[in-house]
């Protein structure tokens, strides 16, 4: 009998000891069954954001490591395609000979470009009362016919010349900004090469008589919500009434992010930002692509994003799977 009691004790705290590693195992498991390094490279646009997502990540796989670079969107495309990377950020539509080399794509979040002027702009004032129509940037950036501040804003007496600064590098906002102005592509933008968004927000920065355009993560500051000292976001004149309505006056970081959730500042020069890999993305690079879809979207709003509607982002979960 003594003996039947003893098996018997021995059989449930086994059996106990079974079930509480089935318990505990799901939940250390998460922590410490991915390991490797996820490179990636592409847009400055996309820069700030994916910093942030890598390093929550980490915190959920700490066994997970990130080299990530800016260098555009052509060259987050270039080296995807080449395997160089495993994820490339990309700032613009992927073409369809992009595709037939072999990337796959998906839609993770959204921002915009914005028009910037320095804030001491010889005809500022004019500028932030009419704001400036499509086909006015249009004659600044594209055909160049508008060539004054003056000839700008119907002031033709005064004559100082319109510095224009574009990117140099192949990159996701020349190209949105190029859509918006017409059917035209970043190269076919007069001005300035300045490579980064970094580098042409200061040259305007340090030219009164400068225009230019960059990311929505870059024109304002996001600790603040402020634009970047220096610089004021150009009215478009989306109605082309001659005013500048408060739809379209874009002076914080938060009125910038409500209108482009609402579609009120139109895409382009809105746009989608999407990761893409060679091929469909398997092992560690699908969970962190399949995380950001799910958990890291509550990181976007904080970092100067929009968020996906809910269609887009099951859209983007079942394709990645």
């Amino acid at each position: 009998m003594k003996r039947n009691i003893i098996c018997a004790l021995l059989i449930v705290t086994i059996a106990a000891f079974t079930m509480s590693s089935c318990v505990l195992k799901p939940q250390t498991a998460k922590s410490t069954e991915l390991s490797g390094t996820i490179t990636i490279s592409g847009a400055f646009a996309l820069h700030p954001m994916m910093t942030i997502w890598s390093r929550e990540f980490q915190k959920v796989y700490p066994g997970v490591m990130f080299d990530i670079s800016a260098g555009g969107a052509g060259k987050g495309m270039t080296d995807t395609l080449a395997g160089a990377v495993d994820i490339g950020m990309i700032s613009r539509p992927i073409t369809a000979e992009e595709e037939s080399k072999g990337a796959f794509w998906v839609a993770v979040t959204k921002d915009a470009v914005f028009p910037v002027v320095n804030i001491k702009n010889p005809v500022i004032s004019e500028i932030m009362v009419k704001g400036i129509t499509q086909d006015g940037f249009t004659k600044i950036f594209i055909t160049g016919e508008i060539r004054t501040w003056g000839q700008a804003v119907g002031k033709p007496e005064i004559t100082d010349e319109i510095h224009v600064y574009t990117r140099s590098d192949a990159c996701g906002a020349g190209d949105i900004w190029a859509k918006f102005l017409g059917k035209y592509v970043q190269d076919d933008i007069v001005g300035i090469g300045v490579n980064s968004d970094p580098g042409e927000l200061e040259a305007v920065v340090n030219d009164p008589l400068g225009i230019g355009y960059s990311n929505l993560g870059y024109v304002f500051n996001l600790s603040t919500g402020k634009l970047v000292e220096g610089v004021l976001a150009a009215p478009i004149d989306f109605n082309k009434n001659g005013l500048v309505d408060s739809d379209e006056k874009v002076d914080s970081l938060s009125k910038a992010i409500a209108l482009i959730a609402l579609n009120k500042y139109p895409s382009p020069p809105g746009r989608i930002e999407y990761l893409a890999t060679k091929g469909k993305p398997n092992g560690i690079t699908q969970t962190f692509i399949k995380w950001i879809l799910s958990d890291g979207q509550k990181f976007v709003g904080s970092a100067g994003y929009v968020q996906l509607t809910d269609e887009q982002l099951k859209e983007s979960l079942e394709k990645v799977k």
